[in-house]
């Protein structure tokens, strides 16, 4: 027995013909491949070093660690000046009365020579009219003043250098987050020239921060003597504070070196990161344009599935599509050799017939041979018209969206209309649905198709059963699965063509059914369909308790409704 019912099959078939593209335009192609803009490697690098840069660029920029420098060095001065001029107020200032208090000179000097201020901190006395009193510097007995000089520059070392003038190249560059007013000394120093003394002289203190010209960093204090609650003078502490600047720079070059060794650990990272990623891409894109130059089965798409990862996925996919392109290419050939060979034996028929009965003259049998002339257009139409049915299944069902379909109560209905017709019928075959267990017996498909399919099935199975004969239709599930199946008692399958009925074309009719009345595309389509639907469609033989063939028995699985996960979008 084998199926042979009159219903479609695949379209896809020509649509990829007509698509396909031909040697040269494949090759003009390869042109016109989308030129590479920024590497993918040069982005990774450059995202994780910019974060890195932003985070020192912010330490350079915002500068509170010099400012809160700058504060303790102004608080340890301004500390000093309070407690130098109350020592002055006690022991510098005349004590008679306080009307006739007043700054000695002489004692006011004597007092800081004892103190023995550091050699980079100057201290000035003014009277209260404003007059310069004693001159910490200017003293008989004052320590002389050095200035440090920087180290010669060919110990620094080319690396030592090239630090040094990429920092004062970034810090000229950033723009000032503290200003600081420029400190000028006066040849013949007076309270005017200082406004912090001027403040002093008001019984106000003051502080503040200057640079020289030849930018060095000063700090200056005044503070107010007053032993009496009124102002005799003024004291004013100018100490170098350049130490400050040298302690940011300090620190600053520590952050660099720290960042020198972050960022070649970063960019070391960076790359290994991008190559485990942009290494296998180039390498599957390359095989792809081979693949597509034409380089046939000979090219392997890379295996990177054990990565577990995107990259894995996405070799995993391009080499099921690549063997699936294979597979559907391997197809098309045999489905087009298929189809050739079918057509052309209602054609030869055709010609034959034509040209013979150009050359009989009797009446009766041009007739006959002008008849089976139209037997066979009419066969070749239909095959025809089936072949270009069945090319549409594949592109159709990716298409259509899958609703819940009841394969009982469709059953049910197929065994009615099946019932009806064999009504009308002699000796017809008798049609049972039997049911097993509660259900639910819903499928996702789509309906049509898989009506199809039964009514195929059901189609084939009384063509082949006996006058009286009987077609079981079985329904049950079996855990994530729906299973029909059609039995009849017809003479069954030849043994080991169980899948060969399956074939396209392929057809072995009872006898007396006349010649070309089926494509031999039912049960092809029937399969394809069921595989379509995630299913299976399978074929045996029904044999007694002696082993005798009894019947032929189509099962058909398809999944539950219930059982289908949704599909992934992400």
């Amino acid at each position: 027995m084998v199926s042979a019912t009159d219903t479609p099959r695949r379209d896809r078939v020509e649509d990829d013909l007509k698509a396909a593209p031909t040697a040269p335009r494949a090759q003009a192609g390869r042109g016109r491949r989308p030129r590479i803009g920024f590497p993918l490697t040069a982005r990774i690098l450059a995202i994780n070093v910019m974060a890195l840069g932003v985070l020192v660029a912010g330490f350079f920029y915002l500068d509170q660690m010099q400012r809160d420098l700058m504060d303790d060095r102004l608080d340890a001065l301004a500390r000093e000046a309070t407690l130098l001029a109350a020592a002055l107020g006690e022991s510098a200032v005349g004590t008679t009365s306080p009307s006739e208090a007043g700054l000695g000179p002489a004692d006011a000097a004597s007092l800081i020579y004892r103190l023995n201020l550091p050699v980079d901190t100057r201290a000035l006395l003014f009277n209260a009219d404003g007059t310069l009193a004693v001159d910490s510097w200017r003293l008989p007995m004052a320590p002389v003043q050095t200035t440090e000089l920087p180290p010669p520059e060919e110990g620094r070392g080319v690396l030592g250098r090239a630090a040094d003038a990429a920092y004062d190249w970034i810090t000229a560059r950033l723009p000032p987050r503290t200003t600081v007013p420029l400190y000028i000394e006066p040849l013949n120093p007076q309270a005017p020239d200082f406004p912090k003394v001027l403040s002093a002289l008001q019984g106000t203190a003051g502080r503040a921060m200057h640079r020289t010209q030849d930018a060095r960093l000063v700090a200056v204090v005044s503070a107010p003597i007053q032993p009496f609650r009124r102002v005799q003078g003024a004291l004013l502490l100018v100490a170098d504070a350049n130490d400050v600047l040298e302690s940011v720079r300090n620190a600053r070059f520590t952050i660099l070196q720290a960042f020198s060794i972050a960022l070649g650990i970063t960019i070391l990272l960076s790359l290994y990161f991008a190559g485990t990623i942009t290494r296998p891409v180039r390498r599957l894109a390359r095989a792809a344009e081979r693949v597509r130059a034409g380089g046939g089965r000979k090219v392997a798409i890379p295996d990177f599935t054990s990565r577990n990862d995107e990259i894995g996925r996405l070799s995993g996919a391009l080499r099921d599509m690549t063997e699936a392109l294979w597979v559907r290419m391997d197809a098309i050939e045999r489905f087009v050799a298929d189809v050739a060979h079918e057509v052309k034996n209602p054609l030869s028929s055709v010609l034959t017939a034509v040209d013979t009965a150009r050359r009989v003259d009797d009446e009766e049998k041009r007739a006959k041979l002008l008849a089976l002339v139209g037997e066979d257009v009419k066969r070749l139409d239909r095959l025809l018209s089936q072949i270009a049915d069945a090319s549409k299944i594949d592109t159709e069902l990716f298409r259509a969206r899958l609703e819940p379909v009841d394969l009982g109560a469709m059953l049910a209905t197929l065994a009615e209309m099946h019932s009806a017709a064999a009504s009308m019928s002699e000796a017809p075959a008798a049609i049972r649905v039997e049911v097993e267990g509660e259900g639910p017996f819903v499928v996702l498909g789509v309906e049509d198709r898989l009506a199809q399919v039964l009514q195929n099935l059901v189609s084939n199975a009384r063509s082949f059963s006996p006058p009286g004969g009987t077609i079981t239709l079985g329904l049950r599930r079996d855990g994530a699965a729906v299973m029909v199946s059609v039995h009849d008692d017809g003479p069954g399958v030849p043994p080991g063509m169980e899948e060969a009925i399956f074939r396209r074309f392929y057809t072995d009719r009872p006898e007396g059914e006349p010649f070309g009345a089926h494509s031999g595309l039912g049960l092809s389509i029937s399969r394809q369909i069921a595989e379509a639907h995630g299913g299976q469609l399978s074929c045996v033989n029904r044999r007694d308790g002696a082993g005798a063939i009894v019947g032929a028995s189509f099962r058909l699985e398809l999944p539950a409704a219930d059982s289908v996960r949704p599909t992934d979008s992400g």
